[in-house]
């Protein structure tokens, strides 16, 4: 597969929370022909193996996987903590492994890295398990400081400095893990204060309800997340990043402005929600990418994400 065309360049949001598309003219490809070779070449690499794993919780599914930081120059010192949630529309097939490669892409940026695993559908085409999806990612964010430094070390992690990224389905996760402090007080996963956080670098994110039901994404899985179609409306409050706004915490949206997957009209209603609320989140379209680069090791698009995640961490 050839690399999709991408630019490092950032485009800060315009007033409306909207972003100029980046990178280079490109010939067009057949849509299906793109998608298909952009997921194979993301799909394509070896898992890579943690340096560590440890557990927040007793379901086997309650686990992070760490990666130490490599410099470039040698040495020892602590790098940012990524805190990584990985996508697949919540979806039992797709679990942390995917991403690995990822993991250690960061790591090879000086980041150390939290690949979290979190319960998803129970099988089959079923996404989410409620409330267990949102009860491991609030679980997991507020234990992996302390699980990092014990992981890895204080020499190999700086918790001072947390950026928390995901794809697709863990995009909304991040955003949410970070909205929660702004959730009713008797919501059962209500934060009193928010968290110390550098920021969040959104990738391809589920980030509006209402847009990705209107689009259709990942064939109803936001209603299946919630329980149903009849949940949705009732559950949407305490769980769509776009009614919880704002948050005071920086945030970055990645998207391809090519992605059928998720359709970046998504990120779009996320950018304008923040907006309407006060808030300016930088939205970075990707000219000429789909879902899967933005994850993918062999595609430039990826390297984007790592300086996004740098401009948050540093």
């Amino acid at each position: 597969m050839s690399d999709p065309t991408s630019s490092s360049d950032t485009i800060p949001a315009r007033a409306d929370g909207r972003a100029d598309a980046v990178g280079p003219k490109s010939a067009p490809r057949d849509p299906a022909e793109r998608i298909a070779a952009e997921e194979a070449s993301a799909f394509s690499h070896a898992p890579v193996p943690p340096d560590a794993t440890a557990a927040y919780g007793e379901h086997p599914d309650q686990v992070v996987d760490f990666y130490r930081p490599r410099h470039a120059a040698g040495g020892t010192r602590p790098g940012p903590l990524v805190v990584l949630l990985h996508g697949g529309a919540w979806r039992a097939a797709y679990d942390r492994t995917h991403v690995s490669p990822l993991a250690a892409l960061l790591a090879r940026h000086g980041f150390a890295v939290a690949s979290v695993e979190y319960r998803r559908g129970n099988g089959g085409t079923a996404a989410g398990r409620w409330p267990d999806t949102f009860d491991d990612v609030a679980a997991a964010t507020d234990a992996v400081p302390e699980l990092a430094v014990t992981a890895l070390g204080a020499d190999g992690v700086d918790v001072r400095r947390i950026v928390l990224t995901g794809h697709s389905a863990g995009g909304h996760l991040a955003l949410w893990a970070a909205a929660r402090h702004v959730l009713p007080a008797g919501s059962r996963w209500h934060r009193p204060v928010a968290p110390a956080l550098r920021g969040v670098v959104a990738l391809a994110p589920i980030a509006d309800f209402d847009a990705a039901v209107a689009h259709d994404v990942c064939s109803g899985a936001v209603a299946q997340l919630l329980g149903g179609p009849e949940l949705l409306a009732g559950r949407r409050a305490e769980t769509d990043p776009a009614a919880l706004l704002p948050t005071g915490i920086p945030v970055t949206v990645v998207h391809g402005d090519c992605d059928e997957v998720v359709p970046p009209q998504v990120a779009e209603a996320f950018a304008a929600a923040s907006a309407k609320a006060g808030e300016e989140v930088q939205l970075t379209l990707l000219e000429g990418v789909g879902h899967f680069p933005v994850i993918d090791p062999a595609a430039d698009a990826a390297a984007v994400v790592a300086e996004e995640i740098a401009q948050l961490a540093w």
